[in-house]
């Protein structure tokens, strides 16, 4: 007989994980748990902070928006999958859903009003699957045209089949209907949030577990280094294809909580436009972190909703602000966050302070310029045979006046000459603080 023995592994392999700061995992378990408890507080007390109508309107659109641009950056972020058309997942699982609940009305299907998100995302599943057979066939560019075509071809439906659409009208309904629910009938805005908020703390929890999981991880390995994962024998497009499939499950489940939230749904829920605005403002938020999603859908919410009133050109200011952060933050202000974090935790925050607060001040005499410039400009093509004058940060500008226009590019270009210098000040500041090994053996 052979004797057989067991290994013994060396302490340093057999001694529990440590994470990538040092830390084993079982002492960074109370800080998440911590910043989950004080997410779900967060949504259950923001109501009763910002209590009036509009707020609580803007707060429901949060939450939708969360779920969506945290589902799009499974694809984006999590995947290195661009796609220009997954707003079709949404839209899709939205008129599903206000069907639901017109049937749910008349009285064919006997449902409550609190599970019909889950029809929209069951809908935003099955089209996943169904288009992201095709779709997900292919990466890189080749991915991202197919998505784009994806969407016109659906967004063209929405024009041919009115029976289904609704036409130009779109389809509406109503969320007040059958019998209520332990006393909810989800007429008043308050009761429609905390349903939105309670989908957005489990589907925000489960987007999160995913990242956790081997998927999640194999998922990564596909953006990063896809021929090493064919190599090792696991087939790319088949991660693809999953992950796919439950980004659009939760893309469904936002569409769903949106048409619960406006009782109507129309052809732009399906348009090139929705998808453009998920991929401006989660690459706004940042694509490389889990909550850089949730920056941007806080930001989409707030420009589409109070910027748009704000000012005429505010789809040019947003335009201008995504190419910056293209070129000084492709991080996405997710990661000038933890850049500050990480900082504030080494010190260097204490001697580097000064600086950033110099780029701050200097940026804002041009940003001040470029505004009076484009304002003017939007003014006078506008409204400018009505009235020459327009207010401007509690300032009278007058088109009329030529000194007005000479001010405004004054201060922008003397403003941009002082913020360039203030940012070299700043990175040799950086330098100095936070030397790299070349400066440190020289």
């Amino acid at each position: 007989m052979h004797s057989t023995t067991t290994p013994t592994l060396p302490a340093a392999a057999s001694a529990a994980p440590t994470s990538a700061k040092g830390r084993r995992p079982e002492a960074d378990a109370p800080v998440r748990w911590g910043i989950w408890a004080g997410f779900a507080i967060m949504l259950l007390v923001a109501p009763l902070v910002w209590s009036s109508s509009l707020a609580q309107t803007l707060l429901s659109q949060i939450g939708i928006a969360i779920i969506a641009c945290l589902a799009y950056n499974i694809l984006l972020g999590q995947g290195g999958m661009l796609s220009f058309g997954h707003a079709v997942y949404s839209g899709l699982g939205a008129y599903l859903a206000i069907h639901t609940l017109n049937a749910v009305a008349a009285g064919t299907w006997a449902l409550p009003v609190s599970l019909v998100p889950l029809v929209g995302g069951m809908a935003g599943l099955f089209f996943a699957a169904l288009l992201g057979y095709v779709t997900t066939r292919k990466s890189g560019t080749t991915f991202a045209m197919i998505t784009l075509g994806m969407g016109e071809l659906v967004w063209s439906m929405s024009l041919m089949l009115p029976e289904f659409f609704g036409g130009e009208g779109g389809v509406s309904g109503n969320r007040a209907v059958g019998a209520p629910m332990m006393g909810l009938s989800f007429g008043p805005q308050l009761q429609v949030y905390y349903l939105i908020a309670l989908y957005c703390l489990v589907c925000t929890a489960a987007m999160y577990a995913l990242t956790r999981t081997p998927l999640g991880r194999m998922l990564n390995a596909v953006r990063d280094n896809p021929e090493r994962v064919e190599y090792i024998g696991y087939s790319t497009r088949h991660v693809r294809y999953l992950a796919f499939m439950i980004s659009g499950l939760f893309m469904g489940i936002a569409g769903g909580l949106g048409a619960l939230q406006f009782e109507i749904v129309t052809a732009e829920v399906v348009g090139t436009g929705r998808s453009g605005a998920y991929l401006l403002f989660v690459f706004l938020g940042g694509t490389a972190t889990f909550h850089g999603p949730l920056i941007g859908a806080v930001l989409m919410v707030l420009a589409l909703v109070l910027l748009s009133e704000l000012t005429p050109a505010w789809l040019l200011y947003l335009g201008l602000i995504f190419l910056a952060m293209v070129m000084y933050l492709p991080g996405g202000l997710a990661s000038a966050i933890d850049m500050l974090r990480q900082q504030w935790a080494g010190g260097g925050l204490r001697r580097l302070w000064r600086h950033h607060l110099a780029v701050l001040a200097a940026a804002v005499p041009p940003a001040l310029g470029l505004s009076a410039l484009i304002e003017m400009t939007y003014h006078r093509q506008l409204n400018g045979a009505l009235d020459p004058s327009l207010p401007f940060f509690g300032l009278r500008l007058d088109i009329s006046v030529p000194a007005h226009w000479a001010s405004a590019v004054l201060l922008l270009t003397i403003g941009a000459a002082v913020l360039r210098l203030a940012c070299r000040a700043a990175v040799q500041a950086r330098s100095v603080a936070y030397p790299t090994k070349t400066q440190e053996a020289s």
